[in-house]
């Protein structure tokens, strides 16, 4: 098999033809729904008999018969019957309420409209224009209230959309439209499961759960040493004072917490073309399940995100801390609205001195090199956490797009290379499998920094 020749036309040639491929879906920005009708106008019922009036006018005056005008008395008539007795509804407001604003993936929002006016209705008939992310499972009308019940479908800040609801008067020949903005919902990751932990070599010197490689206060054993006026008793080592001659104590390693930092790579958002799985999907989640691990281990853990704009928290505890940090990066799909026109350098507080750093990326853009290079050069151990996206698909015969897939692959396998050559951990999470088969192999060893 012969080798393709590369030249600057086929190189150019090759990377659109692999942009063809990796683009599987366009990001579009939400636009808003444009202007409810003002005022009172004609309804539905009123333009029917009113058309069929008109027409049987037409005709008459253009054949010159004069019966056709009998055709007209009959929707004049209805008209004339469908007339209101009592005022027609002035003032109409609609209050709209939505519960719950939060919500994790999957979950159910309940939307209830409630219409309020002067004078007499006859029915309400609401239009609904949802937004990215949302779907409507199911929707009921009352005499004064509309209710919905939407499902929340993709993480992200999405604005929920509007509902116009048109008032008839009892006749049903004139309507009011009064439109009711549902606002925006926080749609929250669904956690990958994860239950391990992985520590650096080097903890703050603060309290924790994890076991430290200085001798302290703990409940594990790592020896024994010589008595110290002043220690406790209950601790003595009869066995090895026995054999020794001279009081022998438990040695215990101390406890400390860990400082973790979750970055996350959103610079593009890779699409499956064989399963549809987004890999920004998958980042977020398995961002959430880490952040929920270290968190219930009572340790510190931040979040940054880099791409069109930096986005960062600095290390807190505490179960409600959760929220917070994935409320804090909600803003990267923003009605699909996120882009990534640069990057920017990560401010120091973002990354404390010894805090372990999990990037988590699925290793497409060069640029995550640069900012691997900024997390290294500050000594953080950091480790590498890939979400595999599948191969772009290319048609069979098609020699560029062929060529293109290779040259992705021998980047993708570069970049990997590049990373296990400098001491950085690179572990892969598939969708699908639990975090902790990726995070598995950490724990045969602790996760050394690097050099300043």
């Amino acid at each position: 098999m012969t080798e393709a020749v590369r030249s600057p036309k086929t190189d150019a040639r090759a990377a659109a033809a692999v942009r063809r491929a990796l683009n599987g879906r366009q990001d579009v920005s939400a636009e808003p729904p444009a202007p409810a009708p003002p005022g009172r106008r004609a309804g539905e019922r009123a333009l029917r008999l009113g058309t069929l009036a008109v027409v049987a006018l037409v005709a008459a005056l253009v054949t010159g018969h004069a019966w056709v005008l009998a055709l007209a008395a009959g929707p004049l008539v209805l008209l004339a019957l469908a007339l209101p007795d009592g005022a027609p509804p002035d003032a109409v407001t609609a209050e709209a309420r939505v519960e719950p604003r939060r919500c994790f993936e999957g979950e159910q929002v309940r939307v209830s409209i409630a219409v309020a006016h002067d004078g007499e209705t006859g029915r309400l008939d609401p239009g609904v224009t949802l937004g990215h992310g949302v779907r409507l499972d199911h929707l009921a009308v009352g005499p004064h209230r509309v209710d919905l019940v939407l499902t929340a479908q993709r993480w992200g800040r999405w604005t929920l959309g509007t509902v116009d609801v048109d008032v008839y008067d009892t006749g049903g020949l004139a309507r009011t439209t009064v439109r009711a903005a549902l606002g925006e919902i926080d749609v929250f990751p669904v956690p990958e499961h994860a239950g391990l932990t992985p520590i650096p070599v080097r903890l703050p010197q603060r309290l924790g759960e994890h076991t430290a490689v200085q001798r302290g206060e703990g409940v594990e054993v790592t020896g024994v040493h010589p008595y110290v006026r002043g220690e406790r008793q209950r601790r003595i080592h009869w066995p090895a004072t026995t054999r020794r001659g001279s009081l022998q104590v438990h040695q215990f390693a101390a406890e400390r917490t860990a400082d973790t930092v979750v970055l996350l790579d959103v610079l593009a958002d890779v699409v499956d073309p064989l399963t549809g799985a987004s890999s920004l999907d998958e980042t977020f989640r398995a961002a959430a399940g880490l952040v929920r691990a270290y968190l219930r281990t009572h340790d510190r853990v931040g979040v940054v995100s880099v791409g069109g704009s930096t986005r960062w928290l600095q290390p807190g505890g505490g179960q409600g801390y959760f929220y917070r940090i994935v409320e804090s990066v909600l803003e990267v799909r923003k009605d699909l609205a996120y882009r990534a026109a640069g990057l920017s350098l990560l401010p120091p507080p973002a990354l404390p001195e010894g805090a372990l750093v999990y990037v988590i990326t699925p290793l497409t853009d060069q640029r995550i090199l640069d900012v691997l290079h900024q997390v290294r050069g500050r000594a953080n151990p950091m480790v590498v956490v890939e979400i595999p996206s599948g191969d772009p698909v290319v048609e069979p015969g098609d020699t560029e797009g062929e060529l293109a897939l290779r040259l992705w692959r021998a980047d993708r396998d570069a970049m990997r290379f590049a990373l296990v050559e400098r001491g950085i951990a690179v572990v892969a999470h598939r969708p699908g499998e639990t975090l902790d088969l990726a995070l598995a192999p950490l724990l045969r060893t602790r996760i050394h920094g690097g050099t300043r």
